[in-house]
């Protein structure tokens, strides 16, 4: 609850949770994270099946050893304007829960 006035959230489905994995999860000294060093780490084959055990709960970023928890992202690009900072997502915002809408807001930001 510290957080919820600094951050925004929501549920991420496999294709966001594959993005990020496969375009900016980084391995410590900034390796990009491989289908070789996930086979070699945990029982999943590929990328995108880590990335269904994730979204099923069944893995975590932590089955990797040496894998960053944290994505860089960038600024969300594009046209749209995402909001002040300063109000919650459901009344014109950039804070809080988003639910689903998380999806756009990190296609913008890979």
């Amino acid at each position: 609850r510290k957080a919820k006035d600094y951050i925004t959230w929501g549920k991420a489905d496999l294709a966001t949770v594959e993005s990020m994995l496969s375009e900016r999860g980084r391995m410590s000294g900034d390796a990009p994270l491989t289908d070789a060093i996930v086979a070699e780490a945990t029982d999943y084959k590929t990328i995108g099946d880590f990335a269904k055990a994730i979204v099923a709960d069944e893995a975590t970023v932590k089955d990797v050893p040496g894998l960053k928890r944290v994505f860089r992202l960038h600024p969300p690009r594009g046209p749209k304007g995402w909001g002040g900072i300063k109000r919650s997502y459901v009344v014109g915002g950039a804070l809080g829960s988003r639910g689903d809408d998380i999806k756009a807001l990190v296609e913008r930001m890979i």
